[in-house]
């Protein structure tokens, strides 16, 4: 590569770095913190996340969620859950102001009620860096720009010469802090660049419907949206929770063999009800779409119908995660995350080395 060009990209890389360095960090910190999400929940939360077994059948969602209204009156909920694996785990129904109820699956009375844990802080950094839509949008830029600091990063570790890749490719512990500094960042980046360019671009079809579109291209199908319902059926009642246990019953009838079931209320106002199916590697997974007021169906989008793209997005949580791999993927992206955490920090200490240079 003629030198002009390779200076050109070690200053694109070294600016950009600079620019969203800081960003990178809580972004790749916060990433690994919550990677462990559900194990660590299990851990700390079992006292309420499940209850004692009876030789009972699930109570139904009409009695907890008139338990739920009986308690908060005002706070309209926004997401339900119900674990259908494990027949005492407890329903989860969470609400505006970021409460989580937990009620039992057997009597629908309320075990525990608790506010944002630090789980919940943790993850909110992580996607808005606690600043709201600005901070959202801060933080989907800063992600693209690493990208671009990624792909930089490899064209310029490739060793200009054969006989220097074996040396790209080790770390030199006996060498000066500085020497260890500058293999830490380039060869860990190496090493960590597949991955992190995998959970970065998966992070950016959370924001960006150009990615997805990107997606649709390379699969060479497109992301649907679900199929219209023609039948104009309504659940006869106005009534919340006997509406949300029609639907649920109705659901659960057509669609048998769900693990889990979750209810979501959209800005639209259409209520989603997503339910997940055993799965060998993409998630299986039915999301039905019904108006949040009258209860009627307005479409489905079945798994047994998703073409490649649907299944891309239908994996694309797992896959920004680690879960798609299983406990050995976890514990990857897990050290991963540490090492996309430490570039900009190593990165900035290369900076400032140099910069100490030129003025001696």
């Amino acid at each position: 590569m003629a030198k002009g060009l390779k200076k050109t990209i070690r200053q694109i890389h070294l600016w950009l770095g600079l620019a969203s360095g800081l960003i990178v960090f809580i972004i790749s910190i916060t990433g690994f913190l919550y990677v462990f999400e559900e194990e660590i929940r299990d851990f700390t939360n079992k006292e309420y996340l499940h209850v004692p077994v009876q030789q009972k059948s699930f109570i139904g969602l009409k009695t907890i969620i008139e338990n739920y209204e009986r308690l908060e009156p005002k706070q309209k909920m926004t997401a339900l859950k119900i674990n259908r694996e494990e027949p005492n785990a407890a329903v989860e129904i969470s609400t505006k102001k970021k409460k989580t109820y937990y009620f039992n699956p057997y009597d629908g009375s309320l075990i525990n009620k608790q506010g944002s844990d630090w789980l919940n802080v943790v993850l909110e950094i992580h996607r808005t860096l606690l600043l709201g839509e600005f901070g959202e949008f801060i933080q989907g830029w800063a992600v693209v720009i690493f990208i671009i600091m990624l792909i930089t990063g490899l064209v310029l570790w490739f060793p200009n010469q054969r006989r220097l890749l074996k040396q790209s490719l080790k770390i030199k512990w006996s060498g000066s802090f500085k020497r260890v500094n500058y293999d830490l960042h380039q060869v860990l980046g190496f090493y960590a660049s597949v991955i992190l360019l995998l959970i970065a671009f998966t992070g950016t079809y959370f924001k960006y419907d150009t990615v997805k579109k990107s997606v649709n291209l390379i699969t060479g199908s497109t992301l649907r949206k679900g199929d219209e319902v023609l039948s104009k059926e309504k659940v006869d009642s106005a009534a919340i929770p006997v509406r949300y246990s029609a639907i649920y019953e109705t659901a659960n009838s057509k669609y048998p063999g769900a693990v889990s079931v979750s209810f979501s209320i959209r800005k639209t106002g259409e209520l989603r009800l997503r339910m997940t199916y055993p799965n060998d590697w993409a998630r299986n997974q039915n999301t039905i779409f019904f108006d949040g007021k009258t209860g009627q169906m307005l479409r489905t989008k079945l798994y047994k119908d998703n073409n490649a793209a649907d299944i891309y997005e239908a994996s694309n949580h797992d896959l920004h995660t680690g879960v798609f791999f299983g406990l050995a993927g976890k514990i990857i992206w897990c050290l991963v995350s540490l090492i996309g955490a430490s570039l900009p920090i190593t990165g900035f200490i290369i900076w400032w080395k140099k910069g100490k240079k030129k003025k001696k």
